[in-house]
């Protein structure tokens, strides 16, 4: 059951919007390797808007994604891919319908 997830939004640097999009389809890899990872979803809500949602069973599957690889990587590419830095907000889950 998922009860912990992440919520991001990304805005990209104009001109990088490409290179964004093929970093969130690149970071599935690193997510597969996270077995506290319930689900990972790369969003796009614009031309230069994208996102990443997650969920988890609980806080501790939450803090290793945030410490994980595919976060520490984003880190990295802030000051090139990012026109501002990301909104990253923890959020608790309701309820979920999932397979």
């Amino acid at each position: 059951m998922v009860q912990k997830g992440l919520l991001l939004r990304l805005e990209a640097k104009p001109g990088k919007e490409a290179e964004l999009d093929n970093f969130l389809k690149e970071g599935l890899a690193f997510v597969l390797e996270e077995p506290a990872t319930i689900s990972w979803y790369a969003l796009q809500f614009g031309p230069s808007t994208f996102g990443i949602f997650d969920s988890f069973p609980d806080d501790q599957g939450r803090q290793a994604h945030i410490t994980g690889a595919l976060a520490q990587v984003l880190i990295a590419k802030i000051p090139d891919l990012l026109a501002v830095p990301p909104s990253v907000e923890k959020v608790d889950i309701l309820v979920a319908k999932q397979p």
